[in-house]
């Protein structure tokens, strides 16, 4: 008898703990923003010359490369914010109906990408770059070097911004909002692109003034989804 007893108490075991009630739940994702003030720009500053040759085209291009080089130095741009990022040779060409292609001239096009940390120099570097003989320059931008400054901020208000629908939901459902079970980071969203400058080719270097530019700032956004417990 006693054998018989102690099956029946242990086979029950299990079943007791599968008894045992799950919380209702609600999910919700919250957004947060942190803004912070740009601290880095870059552009992209170019040549492009024509020529009847190959030859004419890329020695013409050369040095007017090197002198906007040299003057972007000298206005204070170092050789690590200074980078190659483009040197290209395309043929002219005339298209004649009936006719195979003629090749009239060539076209030379080179450009460096400049980065720098000091954003109050974005104006006088686009100014001394344009007067230098730069005919081509686009992809101005503003940027966070250190974008996880305002990440603790950021994600204190996504969570925040979660607890807050959460709260709503579960009263108009007439309940409670207990605590949070899981929580889950969406990260940073993607920044806006840039919207490219352009200098006007041909430009005189002495009616050239500095381009009036605006740093601004930049808004992060950033999410979570939470998991809640409903009473």
């Amino acid at each position: 008898m006693k054998n018989f007893v102690l099956f029946i108490l242990l086979a029950a075991s299990p079943l007791a703990a599968q008894s045992v009630t799950q919380p209702e739940t609600i999910s919700v994702t919250g957004t947060g923003h942190a803004t912070l003030t740009a601290d880095r720009f870059s552009f992209s500053a170019g040549v492009q010359t024509q020529a009847p040759t190959v030859e004419e085209a890329v020695n013409q291009n050369n040095s007017k490369m090197a002198a906007a080089i040299a003057a972007l130095k000298h206005a204070g741009a170092t050789d690590a914010e200074i980078r190659t990022s483009n040197f290209s040779i395309f043929p002219q060409q005339v298209y004649e109906q009936g006719q195979p292609p003629r090749i009239t001239g060539y076209q030379a096009n080179n450009s460096v990408t400049v980065t720098k940390s000091d954003v109050s120099a974005a104006s006088k570097l686009l100014q001394v770059a344009i007067s230098a003989g730069v005919n081509e320059t686009s992809g101005l931008a503003f940027e966070v070097s250190d974008p996880s400054r305002g990440r603790d901020q950021g994600l204190r208000a996504a969570f925040d911004d979660a607890r807050a629908k959460a709260a709503l939901l579960a009263q108009a459902a007439g309940r409670s909002l207990g605590r949070a079970l899981t929580i889950s980071e969406g990260g940073e969203a993607p920044p806006v692109p840039p919207r490219p400058v352009y200098a006007m080719a041909g430009v005189r270097a002495e009616a050239v003034s500095a381009p009036p530019v605006e740093s601004g700032t930049r808004e992060l956004t950033y999410t979570v989804s939470v998991v809640f417990e409903m009473r």
